[in-house]
């Protein structure tokens, strides 16, 4: 089975909040026009013959307004119907209202949110006010039906926070999906806020510790996705994935993008939707071949690397920053993912073939019951179920 690909779109740069470690906050910027993205849907229709999830990204695409979001779902539904399209949106939730929640609902469109925490951490690098907007647009957004989860952004200050961060996710019945926060390259302070990568994997290391002691409330996507990877022995999630040629993002004016990281940037644009161009076209262009140059560059210097086939050296975007774009070294945080992916393959082959590893299976249950402590294997089993 093919897996689908997946096009971001951004229907503006613009964005009302004005978090401290973001670079897009000038909410009067172009919105994408319905020519565009009649384009959009001409250019994806013979584009590729997989499954396309197409993801509604910013700035804030809340600002594109109910009128967009009415035309752009029949259109991009029935024109690419033979790709049978699944939807998502990011959003701040500041803009959202009932008749848009209406929308998303009809099309069965899940909602992806940003909170970091408990209002006293959350508007320290978000700014003031952010956490009661976002949270009045959730209850919108639950109130007419919609799936809502959040990402939680760690930086350098919220890290020392994290047992709070937790456990407001846990006490408000939340799944937490985190996300470190990241130089940019056009941030004017890009390393003030960037969460260190050995914070990072003690982070993600605390959280694996924090998610096996409340196993049966609890539900952290990165973990998920993590041991994913370790037991399939394949990136599962974009950051430890191949994702040239498999991601695109598409910004107000129709240029195409590798992701959407790069939006906005002219370097980066690799093609655009009015042109309707191939891979083969949009492979002539600098974008594309300094992306597949780090896929190459990952293949021969992350080839002792016993995480190799699901790391792939992390986000290309990444790696690039610290470098303005030079095709130098992997993903920063790879220190993180090596504690991480180093910690899951011991506990996972010490409970399949340590002292222990006869106690489970049917009797696994049992053991956990007697020990009250979960371990990876009833990690495996719930992520298994679900």
């Amino acid at each position: 089975m093919k897996s689908p690909f997946h096009v971001m779109l951004i229907p503006t740069l613009g964005c009302p909040s004005n978090c401290h470690y973001c670079w897009s906050s000038e909410e009067d910027s172009p919105v994408m026009s319905r020519d565009t993205m009649r384009d959009v849907a001409i250019w994806l229709k013979n584009f590729d013959d997989r499954q396309v999830t197409i993801t509604f990204h910013g700035g804030e695409p809340l600002l594109a307004g109910a009128d967009f979001y009415r035309e752009a779902f029949p259109l991009l539904s029935e024109e690419l119907s033979h790709l049978k399209p699944a939807f998502a949106i990011q959003t701040n939730l500041w803009r959202m209202t009932p008749e848009l929640a209406q929308i998303f609902a009809t099309y069965h469109v899940p909602i992806g949110s940003s909170i970091d925490g408990p209002k006293e951490v959350n508007d320290v690098q978000r700014g003031d006010g952010y956490f009661d907007k976002t949270m009045h647009g959730y209850r919108v957004a639950r109130e007419n039906g919609l799936n809502v989860r959040f990402i939680c952004t760690f930086t350098s200050q919220s890290v020392e926070h994290r047992e709070e961060i937790f456990n407001f996710f846990m006490e408000n019945g939340l799944v937490l999906k985190l996300h470190p926060a990241l130089p940019s390259l056009r941030g004017d302070e890009p390393e003030k806020w960037a969460l260190a990568p050995e914070k990072y994997g003690d982070l993600l290391i605390f959280l694996l510790d924090k998610y096996l002691e409340n196993l049966n409330t609890a539900e952290i996507m990165n973990i998920n996705d993590l041991f994913k990877c370790v037991f399939t022995r394949v990136g599962t999630v974009c950051t430890f994935n191949d994702c040239m040629g498999n991601t695109f993002a598409v910004g107000p004016e129709g240029n195409i993008y590798p992701c959407y990281r790069f939006v906005g940037m002219p370097e980066w644009v690799m093609g655009n939707v009015s042109d309707h161009p191939t891979k083969a076209d949009l492979a002539e262009s600098r974008a594309w071949k300094v992306m597949h140059a780090f896929k190459d560059f990952v293949d021969e210097n992350c080839k002792e690397c016993p995480h190799i086939k699901y790391c792939r050296g992390g986000c290309p975007y990444n790696a690039i920053t610290p470098t303005g774009g030079r095709v130098e070294a992997v993903d920063p945080h790879c220190p993180a993912y090596k504690m991480i992916f180093d910690e899951l393959n011991e506990r996972l082959n010490k409970e399949l073939f340590g002292s222990g590893a006869m106690e489970m299976g049917m009797g696994g249950s049992r053991r956990r019951q007697q020990n009250k402590k979960a371990g990876i294997m009833d990690l495996m089993q719930k992520i298994v179920s679900e």
